[in-house]
């Protein structure tokens, strides 16, 4: 029988801390928490503590966090706003859903926004720069700090893939007006349904978040502004909190594996792996590798019962969604190269040593060939 490696395994997560979940799940319905309380406060404060923010508001998504951020940062109509090529739709659909326009840049052989083709992409319009931690490692902060300051740019973290990354000891989600996070299921911390945050050092901008988020209400009934319904709901909160005290130890074992990785797949032609930039940590939200035959690897890998990702088959100039921007494969030369290239290999803190062997063993048979 073939062994089996699934591309993300929750429920073997969910056996390593199946007490703290069905605690934390029982609590929840028999004090009928579900909306408000104390639960997402309790979570937003652990969380803000373990990121290093000063604050932290509960939504409903990553998306939202998004949305939110970019709609109380005052980004609206005739605005521009510029992010990476390579990245979840949300990054650019929430940009456009509050009447901007994202401006897209090539990325870097690290996969982050290519921080030499910023400068050239400002305009007039331009209001403020959304680089995206990709894959769980930082983007070049200190560079886009810089560029941000000099043209009086707001700057807003995609940490959707990120959670504990760091930057010369910095954790991202810091650097900028706020960092948005996500907890969808096969995040790094993942809730059993959509949740998301947004932290932030700033004790006004954390208030209007959590208003727009809340009907525009920070106290029921007394609506200061026309808001949306994008609330962290109880049960959640409460599953995120049970998992929160183990996210540092499920960290340093995606880093562990992303090592083992990288030792036993190097040297075989026509695979590229990550790299990790200088005086960044990387914390492998996916781990991903590059070859010309990705398509036919991909393919054997799933005959050998190895699941696999890739993200994203398309960048998101070439979307269908942006095809009225006009952009061509041309102006961006690596996001549409690694578009073909691109495979996400399993990888989460439950991975045993047989089944990494597996998948190793299965690439070198394949490329070897």
């Amino acid at each position: 029988m073939t062994l089996q490696v699934p591309f993300v395994d929750l429920n073997a997560q969910y056996k390593s801390v199946r007490k703290d979940i069905d605690d934390a799940i029982s609590s929840v319905i028999a004090n009928s928490d579900f909306i408000g309380g104390e639960r997402p406060r309790e979570f937003e404060r652990a969380f803000a503590r373990i990121q290093g923010a000063n604050h932290c508001v509960g939504v409903g998504n990553g998306t939202d966090a998004l949305y939110i951020t970019l709609k109380m940062l005052g980004i609206g109509a005739g605005d521009e706003v510029i992010t990476a090529a390579n990245s979840w739709i949300s990054t650019a659909e929430t940009i456009s859903q509050t009447g901007a326009t994202p401006v897209f840049v090539d990325i870097d052989e690290y996969y982050n926004i290519d921080t030499n083709l910023i400068e050239p992409s400002i305009t007039p319009r331009t209001k403020a720069i959304i680089p995206v931690h990709l894959y769980g490692q930082p983007a070049d902060m200190n560079t886009i700090m810089q560029i941000c300051g000099d043209h009086q740019l707001l700057l807003i973290e995609d940490c959707a893939q990120a959670h504990l990354a760091r930057i010369d000891g910095r954790l991202v989600g810091t650097f900028g007006c706020a960092g948005t996070f996500s907890f969808y299921p096969g995040k790094n911390l993942g809730a059993y349904g959509d949740a998301g945050a947004i932290v932030s050092n700033s004790d006004e901008m954390i208030n209007r978040f959590r208003m727009y988020a809340n009907h525009g209400a920070l106290q029921k009934h007394e609506h200061q502004i026309v808001g949306i319904n994008s609330r962290l709901d109880g049960l959640q909160a409460a599953i995120l909190s049970a998992k929160l005290p183990y996210l540092r130890k499920w960290t340093e074992a995606r880093r562990k594996i992303a090592d083992l990785y990288s030792a036993l797949l190097s040297g075989i032609d026509d695979l590229v792996l990550p790299g990790v930039a200088p005086n960044r940590s990387h914390v492998f939200h996916l781990y991903v590798v590059r070859s010309s035959r990705r398509d036919a690897l991909k393919e054997y890998l799933g005959h050998r019962g190895i699941g696999t990702g890739i993200h994203y088959p398309r960048a998101l100039p070439f979307l269908p969604a942006y095809s009225s921007l006009g952009y061509t494969a041309k102006q961006f030369p690596k996001a549409h190269q690694y578009q073909s290239e691109i495979l996400s290999l399993p990888i989460y803190p439950e991975l045993t040593s047989t089944q990494i062997d597996h998948v190793v063993t299965s690439i070198r048979q394949f490329l070897d060939r």
